[in-house]
């Protein structure tokens, strides 16, 4: 029985043309590293995995010590690794594999060399630092070294420091000035936590493939985008001209007439990645082409009782059925009560809702293969 003791390196450069295998290999490699950059963490990496392999030689078991590294960050790197853990269980066989690692970044690559070759252990280093001043300083010398984190930290934290005096200046009182930071800072911490500022990174380029490849869903996104403003404008207007109504009756009053446009730009948001997803080579999900009747129901039962809440304050009249002709036949005028016209939106919202998930099933059923159909 054969144990592969590897040590991974994501982000380094320890193998740049292949893994080095070893054991006099890796300790030539210990010295190099060590004298390069005493500090580094992966000489104790390196040092470990010989470690871990003597021991194994010394209870009897037979062990190849190597090193895999990706010499970056990202799909190459990962990609790297898997070959050059490829060519390892190629060339030596082995039973199983013991991983070291020095960091979360590493550990990433575990699920790769799990699915080439079966991991017993996964030993992890950590290094022991003394707690006096020389390693504070040392650590916050390391911390000031890295450019990510000076950029989400300090960055914050100084311009806090900058505008305190300047909104004490013009505020004349601290509550505000310490507020005003506070909603700063809360809104920073939201946008690098929600990833809000990666996906504002990807924006460009996500639009220009979208561009260039003829995706539907980009010209429906800038229609609901317009329809978005049109109902925030709509909305608006509506509440500017209530006067002196209360803030609930004016937050009622703008969401009873922008409800529609809002409903209306998600449909067409929802219907271009339909079209999309339709002219693709995948089949659409269940979800999405459940989605646009789900915004239409939504937009249903909220303008209801928005609706329902304005005419109880006496904002709006009752809601009146105009009469219809066609040809002989004639249907006369019907003037709907309060909780009529509650029922009617509330209704018609829940028959459109059921009415997407029939169409889902039913499609769904229709593209099944037919070698799943019960006998």
């Amino acid at each position: 029985m054969s144990t592969l003791v590897v040590c991974v390196d994501r982000d380094g450069n320890l193998g740049p043309d292949g893994p080095v295998v070893g054991w006099e290999a890796v300790q030539a490699l210990v010295t190099d590293v060590g004298i390069d950059d005493p500090e580094d963490s992966r000489v104790n990496c390196l040092l470990e995995t010989l470690r871990v392999a003597r021991d194994l030689r010394d209870s009897g078991e037979e062990s190849v010590v190597a090193v895999v590294s990706g010499g970056g960050d990202g799909v190459n790197s990962d990609r790297a690794v898997a070959r050059q853990a490829d060519r390892l269980v190629k060339e030596y066989d082995p039973d199983s594999a013991i991983v070291v690692t020095d960091s979360a970044s590493d550990e990433r690559l575990i699920p790769i060399i799990e699915s080439r070759i079966q991991v017993d252990a996964v030993d992890r280093v950590v290094v022991r630092q003394s707690h006096d001043i020389q390693s504070t300083y040392y650590l916050l010398k390391q911390f000031l070294g890295d450019e990510e984190l000076r950029g989400t930290v300090l960055v914050p934290i100084g311009a806090a420091l900058l505008a305190f005096p300047v909104l004490l200046l013009l505020a004349d009182s601290v509550a505000i000035a310490l507020s005003a930071i506070a909603a700063v800072i809360g809104t920073f911490l939201l946008y690098k936590g929600l990833g809000i500022d990666d996906f504002v990174s990807t924006l460009p380029r996500r639009a220009r493939t979208a561009f260039y490849s003829g995706q539907v869903s980009l010209v429906t996104y800038v229609v609901g985008a317009g329809l978005t403003l049109v109902g925030v404008f709509a909305g608006g207007i509506s509440a500017s001209g209530m006067g002196s109504a209360s803030e609930l009756l004016l937050g009622l009053r703008f969401l009873y007439d922008s409800v529609p446009w809002f409903a209306a730009a998600a449909l067409a948001a929802a219907t271009g990645r339909l079209i999309d997803e339709l002219l693709a080579e995948e089949g659409v999900s269940s979800a999405l082409m459940n989605l646009p009747f789900g915004v239409v129901a939504v937009g249903l039962v909220v303008r209801g009782f928005s609706g329902y809440f304005l005419e109880r304050a006496g904002v709006l009249g009752s809601l009146t059925i105009p009469p219809l002709e066609a040809g002989p036949v004639s249907v006369e005028g019907v003037v709907l009560s309060i909780w009529s016209r509650l029922a009617l939106y509330v209704a018609t919202g829940i028959l459109v809702s059921f009415i997407g998930v029939a169409f889902t099933s039913r499609m769904s059923d229709s593209e099944s293969p037919l070698g799943e159909m019960p006998e």
